[in-house]
């Protein structure tokens, strides 16, 4: 496998082990955070293994899904999964939304998105 794909393989893992270990410390914001992440860099991984050029630098899954094509494979519990995740990197981001944000990520909700994103990056490593 290409360096560039197995670059960003490594690197959406590491976001993965990150979300787990914010979630065992109980920092819910940065789960989500992670998860987001994780699933940005497993993106990167497809856009490096199908495209020529570099991935662009930007945030946005659903672009990223479909810049490479994904979109039209991914099913609808996928995509919809994606559509929870997108707001997750900006809303972190910010003071005026991060304490709603707060209030939603519980702890169990942390550990659906955990298992959702792991279910989602395995997805996507199957089809690299």
């Amino acid at each position: 496998m290409d360096t560039k794909v197995l670059y960003w393989i490594e690197m959406s893992d590491y976001d993965l082990e990150t979300a787990e270990a914010m979630l065992a410390t109980g920092r819910y914001l940065y789960v989500g955070f992670m998860c987001h992440q994780t699933i940005e860099k497993i993106l990167k991984a497809r856009w490096s293994n199908r495209l020529e050029e570099p991935p662009l630098k930007i945030h946005s899954l659903s672009r990223l899904a479909e810049r490479t094509g994904l979109d039209k494979e991914l099913p609808e519990e996928l995509m919809g999964f994606i559509d929870r995740l997108e707001p997750l990197n900006i809303e972190a981001r910010y003071p005026s939304y991060k304490e709603r944000l707060m209030k939603s990520l519980t702890k169990e909700y942390c550990k659906w998105l955990l298992a959702q994103t792991k279910d989602l990056q395995q997805w996507i490593k199957d089809r690299l």
